[in-house]
């Protein structure tokens, strides 16, 4: 079985073959500058490892690798619109250069060149592929409006939370392995564990994004710390603070969440603060590490060979100890 690097390397190549110019340049250029400002490649390397750990053909599945790829790069664009992010990677985002309405355009039209790249699969399964990938994609959309819903809800549980995120983020992680393994062939009952594996570390993944947000390092995570917390998101770390949290230190975080004209900065260091008294952070890990046994349970259920496993494992434990 290839390693993660080299399907990695193998999909860099593929991508760059790729030209997303176009006319009108005003359209096509924030595509392009989007598309290169990199990332991790994470969806579209685990579709192609999920494809090879059944023994299926790496250059079938490269068009629908490509498709998870850019729909995920799609939704960012209008996610930073919406949260209204300056920074993508490091890089000033494409609303921020262009404005919104052209990273409306952009971002839409990215949505139908994701579709464009499935349609290139030519393996036979072309229809259940596209009704996996829709509806991931509908289920994205759901949580997002989710995450609209929450920043004017009053009361948010964490269950509530949780949801969302299982929506927004984990239904594309668990859909891009299964696509894979569709393309491979893997039987009814591994396609059902290993989309299960892959909701369960995208669950642990998205909570590493909330930790890292508060704690991470800016020239590693690639946006400035604290951006959830000035953005009053109602992040796992936010709502466990309320539930635990003394009368004294909700009455901090609840008086900087109705106080629009505050210091900023002050405000990430007192939360922050709070956080670091409360231990949300060790708390916030043992809930990833939840999802992580979870998952690991799901990947020992699949009738494969423990050898094709290992590099399901690794991918797993890469995202889970990440620092960006």
């Amino acid at each position: 079985m290839l390693t993660y690097e080299e399907l990695l390397d193998r999909f860099s190549i593929a991508l760059n073959k790729e030209q997303f110019a176009g006319r009108p340049a005003e359209l096509y250029e924030p595509i392009a500058y989007m598309m290169e400002l990199g990332g991790k490649r994470l969806r579209p390397v685990l579709l192609l490892m999920a494809c090879d750990a059944w023994g299926g053909n790496i250059e079938e599945a490269l068009p629908a690798a490509l498709c998870v790829e850019v729909f995920h790069n799609f939704t960012l664009v209008h996610d930073d619109i919406m949260d209204n992010a300056i920074m993508r990677r490091g890089k000033d985002t494409i609303w921020n250069i262009w404005g919104e309405d052209t990273a409306i355009l952009a971002g839409d039209t990215m949505f139908t060149l994701a579709i464009d790249y499935l349609l290139r699969t030519g393996n036979g399964k072309l229809n259940i592929l596209l009704h996996e990938f829709t509806h991931a994609a509908r289920k994205v959309c759901e949580g997002q409006q989710y995450d609209m819903n929450f920043e004017t809800e009053e009361e948010v549980s964490i269950s509530d939370y949780l949801n969302m995120i299982r929506l927004k983020t984990s239904a594309l992680i668990g859909t891009s392995l299964k696509m894979g393994a569709i393309i491979g062939d893997a039987g009814a009952e591994d396609l059902s564990n290993i989309h299960a594996f892959g909701e369960n570390i995208g669950m642990a993944f998205q909570l590493k994004d909330d930790l890292l947000d508060v704690f991470g390092n800016v020239d590693k995570f690639g946006k400035m710390p604290g951006g959830d917390i000035l953005s009053d998101k109602k992040t796992f770390l936010l709502l466990k603070a309320l539930s635990i949290g003394s009368s004294k230190d909700k009455k901090v975080i609840c008086n900087y969440m109705d106080d629009d004209q505050g210091d900023p900065e002050q405000k990430i260091m007192d939360i922050t603060a709070i956080y670091k008294k409360l231990n949300i952070d060790k708390i916030t890990t043992t809930e990833m590490e939840r999802y992580y046994e979870r998952a690991k349970y799901h990947l020992q259920q699949l009738k494969l060979p423990e050898e094709n496993k290992t590099e399901l494992i690794s991918i797993a434990k890469k995202m889970m100890y990440r620092d960006n």
